[in-house]
């Protein structure tokens, strides 16, 4: 299929008039001057703006199925993501027992290993645990947490760390330098989050190779004046990508744009943090062993603790656009290429031979049109 479009994002920036070829659910070409090969359907695209496909890096559920049930549920993910117009994403375990982590991280290579389908891409798990602090657990399942240990994690994995895209843990916790030290030689990124590590702390871990903190603000300590916490060092160490919640409920509009200002579109990452309430009704639902409430856009443990999000990533670019007011460029790229480029991938997210499909339609307004794929 060559699709010509009058408006495109790219990844980086918006181009006009420009053609892009689509075959066997990849960008295979990319250009203004591209021909139609003998044979090839055309799709015109007058009006509107053409994306690349959504990358989200934290999602642990959808449509009724969590990652934690295994290699089924991961497809089911997978297939439903990629009509929601996700190119790829990191399906995200929650705390819980090895073997059951094991079951997780094994569906995850399952799918890695033959992608689903019409699905998105599987870029390999984000393991929100289990090297978290007690004090900021959120919706984790304390009993589970251990300080940072690699014979530990790669039991957990098989013994293989290479499935393991991203890896979230406290890094005041008892070994952690020699963990994120490790972890960043085995190729495996580290996120700091669901911790109650004070700023100093933080520039530590960045020092010993972290490079992403997850929902920035939430499961953290707070910014004070005197005492900045995760959030103060995360939006001033230029070294660290920071996640952030767009639903209206996990961050005032204010802080983020305060995120937005602060990071810039190149490291500030819009996640979803879905459970498997997200596409579905309002309910009771679950997250990690533990009721979850859905009433509306909020997803609460019986406590009142928010557990997770009902947050779609198509959703999620429109509320950077007319709820927090950020620009267009801006909010694509939180939405595509930063996701992406936070995991360390340079294909998703962009217009770019090699970038899976589906593409992203999107009206003039910036609402979500529909996706593009053969």
């Amino acid at each position: 299929m060559l699709i010509q479009a009058a408006k495109c994002f790219t990844g980086e920036t918006f181009e006009e008039v420009l053609r892009v070829r689509l075959e066997n659910g990849r960008v295979t070409g990319v250009g203004r001057e591209l021909t139609a090969q003998p044979g090839e359907r055309i799709k015109e695209l007058k009006d509107g703006w053409l994306l690349p496909g959504l990358v989200d890096v934290h999602i642990h559920a959808f449509m009724g199925m969590d990652t934690m049930q295994g290699e089924e549920a991961v497809r089911h993910m997978s297939a439903c993501l990629f009509e929601q117009g996700v190119a790829a994403f990191c399906p995200t375990t929650m705390s819980a027992s090895e073997a059951d982590t094991l079951r997780a991280v094994e569906g995850i290579r399952a799918v890695m290993a033959k992608p689903q389908k019409r699905g998105a891409e599987v870029l390999g798990a984000h393991m929100e645990a289990p090297f978290l602090n007690e004090e900021k657990a959120g919706a984790q399942r304390k009993e589970f947490f251990a300080d940072p240990d690699w014979a530990a994690f790669e039991r957990m994995t098989g013994g293989h760390p290479e499935a393991v895209k991203l890896i979230t843990m406290a890094p005041e916790r008892a070994g952690s330098e020699a963990f994120i030290r490790r972890a960043r030689a085995a190729g495996v990124r580290v996120s700091i989050g669901h911790t109650a590590a004070d700023a100093e702390t933080v520039h530590l871990a960045a020092d010993w190779g972290a490079d992403h903190v997850t929902h920035t603000f939430n499961a953290m300590t707070s910014l004070s004046h005197r005492m900045p916490g995760v959030p103060g060092a995360a939006l001033t160490d230029d070294r660290l990508y920071c996640e952030m919640i767009c639903d209206g409920v996990h961050l005032h509009r204010d802080t983020v744009r305060l995120i937005a200002r602060s990071k810039g579109s190149k490291k500030a990452v819009a996640i979803t943090d879905a459970m498997e309430a997200a596409g579905l009704s309002d309910g009771v639902y679950a997250l990690g062993g533990q009721r979850v409430n859905v009433r509306g856009a909020e997803a609460r443990l019986d406590d009142g603790t928010l557990a997770g999000s009902v947050l779609t990533l198509r959703r999620a670019l429109e509320n950077l656009i007319h709820l927090f007011d950020i620009g267009p460029a801006d909010a694509c790229r939180m939405c595509t290429s930063t996701p992406a480029a936070s995991v360390g991938d340079s294909r998703c997210g962009r217009l770019t031979p090699g970038s899976p499909a589906p593409l992203t339609w999107w009206t003039e307004d910036w609402r979500f049109g529909g996706i593009i794929a053969e």
